[in-house]
């Protein structure tokens, strides 16, 4: 991997737009769930796997440059589930004050997604380039 691959800018850019392509497939499915009449919290929960398995299998190879093993996909796997748990309870915990706003429905939805995937991302980020696939 060049050092240009791995300056902080171009990382960053790629972990954004993989966020931004996962966070559309996390929300898709989510979105389209829910619709169908699961409970909204059951719905993020699978929408949240189809997202954190494509954000890994893209993030591993391209933002960072590694390879996919079984240490980084353990590392990653239990990062992934300490923000799976924080973004969800946000999600939940939005709900009543969203609601007391005057949101509703799909737009109430929206705004929670948007605040707890921000959280989520800021915190992979971090960790991910810090301590899982720093650099040699």
């Amino acid at each position: 991997m060049t050092s240009s691959n791995n300056s902080l800018k171009t990382q960053l850019t790629r972990f954004v737009l993989v966020g931004i392509f996962t966070a559309i497939l996390d929300y898709s499915v989510t979105m389209l769930l829910t619709y169908f009449g699961l409970h909204r919290s059951a719905a993020k929960a699978i929408g949240w796997v189809f997202g954190t398995v494509a954000a890994y299998l893209v993030n591993a190879r391209w933002t960072f440059g590694a390879k996919i093993s079984g240490k980084t996909a353990i590392s990653v796997a239990l990062l992934y589930a300490s923000t799976f748990a924080v973004q969800n309870v946000l999600y939940w915990l939005l709900n009543s004050p969203l609601q007391a706003l005057g949101f509703d429905g799909l737009v109430k939805d929206t705004i929670a997604f948007v605040i707890a995937q921000g959280v989520a991302t800021v915190t992979n980020f971090v960790i991910q380039r810090v301590f899982v696939f720093k650099s040699k």
